[in-house]
């Protein structure tokens, strides 16, 4: 579509609007987000460790995290999309909540420093350590019609497989909102196009979140509707659960006025 002089003169001082409030929301003087955690760093210790577990590539899991908690996500070979939802243990009409996360963070950036929140503004995940930077809280993940287009053929897809998760947790697919998916690394061009950035996932990938109250979650692990990727082939993903002191000057408690608002409606409850 070519725009015209007219539109793309609306679309300038829409732009800086957005800009404008977006500093305001931010605060004043927001905190630059940390960088991305290097393959090698952020040891877990052993003594840390709760329990590990691996979820084939097409399969699913489902369990509890206490507040507190961390859970890795680590993708050996590169190719793991991994989508995620979650409800508060004590009333699951709490839940993840991808639109109000990418609005109050003003961004749909998910990476080291950021937080996930829930329908009721509170936080549910902090992602305390990253090293791939590139996930999806716009699109969600595949469904048995996807992959049918994609694939030419019947795979297990994230929709089916977070209802089964669901029904395991006592749930329905009634309480299942839109996944995050990390791992994906989908962007939005100029023209507001998605597009797939295969280069910002590599070999040993991994992402820490940080339970920020009790939860139940769920996740698939199967390849996400942008992936370019011919054949159905997603590989393993490795689980490990664990509890580490919590830092005093921890980033995602302090990155802006959104974040820390969030933090007090958490500890509020």
């Amino acid at each position: 579509m070519v725009l015209t002089d007219e539109q793309k003169a609306e679309i300038a001082v829409n732009r800086a609007n957005y800009e404008k409030l977006k500093a305001a929301g931010q605060g004043a003087a927001p905190r630059a987000l940390p960088d991305l955690t290097k393959k090698d760093g952020a040891p877990i210790p052993d003594e840390a460790i709760i329990a590990r577990e691996t979820v084939p590539g097409g399969w699913y899991f489902y369990g509890r995290l206490d507040r507190g908690d961390s859970l890795r996500l680590f993708s050996a070979d590169g190719s793991a999309a991994v989508s995620v939802v979650a409800w508060n243990v004590h009333d699951v009409s709490e839940r993840i909540n991808h639109a109000d996360t990418v609005k109050v963070q003003w961004s749909a950036a998910l990476r080291k420093g950021r937080v996930i929140l829930s329908d009721m503004g509170r936080v549910v995940f902090s992602i305390v350590e990253d090293t791939c930077g590139a996930h999806d809280a716009l699109v969600g993940g595949s469904t048995a019609a996807t992959n049918a287009k994609k694939y030419r053929g019947d795979f297990r897809n994230t929709r089916d497989n977070l209802i089964l998760a669901a029904g395991k947790l006592g749930l329905s697919r009634a309480d299942l909102p839109p996944p995050v998916t990390f791992f994906a690394p989908l962007d939005v061009d100029s023209s507001g196009r998605f597009v797939w950035e295969a280069a910002k996932r590599a070999n040993g990938d991994f992402i820490d979140l940080r339970a920020e109250m009790d939860l139940l979650i769920a996740l698939s692990n199967c390849p996400h509707p942008f992936d370019p990727a011919p054949d159905y082939a997603p590989g393993p993903l490795d689980l490990t659960r664990f509890r580490v002191p919590v830092a005093a000057d921890d980033f995602c408690r302090s990155a802006g006025a959104e974040a820390i608002r969030a933090f007090e409606n958490t500890n509020a409850a």
